[in-house]
């Protein structure tokens, strides 16, 4: 088998489940009990913390642990405009770019539905970036928050997120990068990205489901989504899940290791992979922006083909892919984020999405190629007959 929908999950690295073995076994102490398994319990969490924040640039008292992405990014994108809402009533809209992943969109669609506030969608270009002239367009006086994905999950396209942020930052307004995909291959430094809030989940770089991080900048209040003992200060109530935070920090720690190359290898195996499915299939399209992308996401449409038909008949050669988001797995619907990119809606339902972990080899995508020619062919081929 050749897996390449690592974009929708990883396996979990050795080193990860070494780290995070103690604390579901003998160190299982709840880290706010006040004996020695608690403390133990506290201690790793302490640490966990001071781990994730160090691959984040922040302070640890801005980093909350959370079940991994969705929830992140609803306690952002909710929490955020709810908590500036209460300061001041006239904060009654949030920004949006058109290809967010659904745990934004429908946090901001229940903000909308809920409690009263406007949901200004900002366009994106043919590649699927966001310029600054169209975020200027619809920030105002009322913008209670921003969110803007760092990359995008389904073609990989990589957002000019410093230069946005520093487009909200100086109107005053809070801005949220859901970064899932981005951790393990971009930069995360939060001050240079210069965002106040940006969400990270661990199954994406070799933690298990179930773990993730929302970096929020101190001076932001958040309205907690979960209410109970003020665990993480308060933003988020709930025992902590102490066995993964030190996983997500493992995965971190291995992600930032400076001797590791792997993106610059990775996308340079990209790149030979993108050549080869363009010369090796007629009328394939590359989607996404064509250089500021993820090192690890390859996406296209196939016109004259069934984008799940393609899905079958790779696997049925040994590859593992993807028609696009796996949170959208098993809609007949083309992609709200090709349709926003101005793909008309018969060429989107062709998409496939190829994404890799570190591991990927030169071999492994040179057969992967020659997989796609193959099931491409076979499919027109029956098409036509």
């Amino acid at each position: 088998m050749i897996f390449l929908d690592a974009a929708a999950t990883t396996p979990v690295r050795r080193e990860v489940l070494e780290a995070m073995w103690p604390y579901l076994t003998g160190e299982f102490g709840n880290p706010s009990s006040h004996h020695g398994l608690g403390e133990a319990a506290a201690t790793a969490l302490a640490a966990a913390r001071a781990t994730t924040a160090k691959a984040l640039g922040c302070r640890a008292g801005e980093v909350v642990f959370t079940s991994g992405g969705t929830e992140a990014d609803n306690l952002a994108v909710k929490g955020i405009a709810l908590a500036r809402r209460a300061a001041d009533r006239h904060l009654d809209r949030v920004a949006i770019s058109a290809v967010e992943h659904p745990a934004v969109e429908e946090s901001a669609r229940y903000l909308q539905r809920v409690h009263g506030f406007a949901v200004d969608v900002i366009p994106v270009d043919r590649y699927g970036q966001v310029t600054e002239e169209a975020l200027a367009d619809v920030l105002g006086p009322r913008t209670a928050l921003v969110s803007i994905m760092y990359a995008n999950n389904e073609v990989g396209t990589v957002q000019p997120v410093a230069r946005l942020a520093a487009l909200a930052r100086a109107l005053g307004i809070p801005f949220h990068t859901d970064a899932v995909q981005a951790a393990g291959w971009l930069p995360l430094d939060t001050g240079t990205l210069g965002v106040d809030a940006l969400s990270i989940s661990g199954h994406k770089l070799g933690a298990p489901k179930g773990s993730g991080a929302l970096f929020v900048r101190g001076r932001i209040r958040v309205e907690p989504l979960m209410h109970g003992g003020g665990q993480e200060r308060g933003r988020r109530s709930g025992t902590e899940n102490v066995a993964g935070a030190v996983a997500l920090a493992a995965a971190l720690t291995l992600a930032r290791d400076p001797a590791r190359d792997s993106a610059e290898r990775v996308a340079a195996l990209r790149d030979e992979f993108i050549d080869a499915v363009l010369a090796g299939v007629p009328g394939a399209v590359l989607t996404g922006h064509p250089t500021e992308r993820l090192p690890s996401v390859a996406s296209f449409c196939f016109p004259g083909t069934s984008g799940e038909s393609v899905l079958l008949e790779l696997e049925r050669q040994g590859v593992i892919c993807s028609s696009g988001s796996a949170c959208a797995a098993g809609s007949d619907a083309p992609s709200a984020v090709l349709l926003a990119m101005g793909i008309e809606p018969e060429v989107a339902q062709t998409a496939v999405r190829f994404s890799f972990d570190s591991t990927i080899t030169a071999e492994e995508l040179q057969e992967a190629a020659a997989a796609v020619r193959t099931a491409v062919g076979s499919i027109r081929s029956l098409g036509t007959s």
